[in-house]
């Protein structure tokens, strides 16, 4: 038998970490509440970082004073929804407009009363002066107290809304969804 140094030996040190191994091989097999990738929505030139697979819908909204197909690419983890929805207005003089519907549709959806403006850079974007982040407070449809940050910005005339909400969001997160965003050429 091989032994170390104080004379136990090291085998029998090894049969007793197994069960111990095992917990933690089962605890690392499980998946983490936050369980980031890359995602590259279908037709949305943008990419960004979510905690969840996503799943994609679309329905025709009216936006910037016209139908416009909306995609959203949205999934639930710890509780907070983590959304990215986009659609194309067509026209560069509607792409302002469009900017500052989606904000102020965010917000009412919420009720909520004011915001707080936050640092917004998206690599590839186009620069708009409507191109914001905003934290909201306001409250669900069911009453339940609710927090949601949302950024909107444009590449062309492509307009995007990148949402989180909950009753409470993690900053790690937060940080790691927005700063993931991208519009690359």
């Amino acid at each position: 038998m091989v032994r170390d140094c104080d004379g136990a030996g090291i085998i029998d040190r090894m049969r007793s970490l197994i069960p111990a191994g095992l917990v933690l091989l089962s605890l690392a097999a499980c998946s983490p509440a936050l369980d980031w990738r890359e995602v590259r929505p279908d037709d949305s030139a943008a990419v960004l970082m979510f905690p969840c697979k996503p799943s994609g819908h679309a329905r025709k909204v009216q936006l910037a004073g016209a139908e416009r197909l909306l995609t959203l690419h949205a999934c639930t983890a710890a509780d907070v929804t983590w959304a990215l929805a986009f659609a194309d207005v067509v026209d560069p003089a509607l792409v302002g407009p469009a900017l500052d519907e989606l904000r102020r549709s965010a917000a009412s959806n919420i009720g909520a009363a004011g915001e707080t403006v936050l640092p917004l850079a998206v690599p590839g974007s186009t620069p708009q002066p409507g191109a914001a982040r905003v934290a909201l407070s306001g409250r669900r449809s069911d009453g339940q107290a609710v927090q949601e940050q949302v950024a909107v910005f444009a590449k062309g005339t492509r307009v995007y809304q990148a949402t989180v909400i909950g009753t409470q969001l993690p900053a790690e997160g937060l940080e790691a969804f927005f700063s993931g965003l991208r519009t690359p050429s």
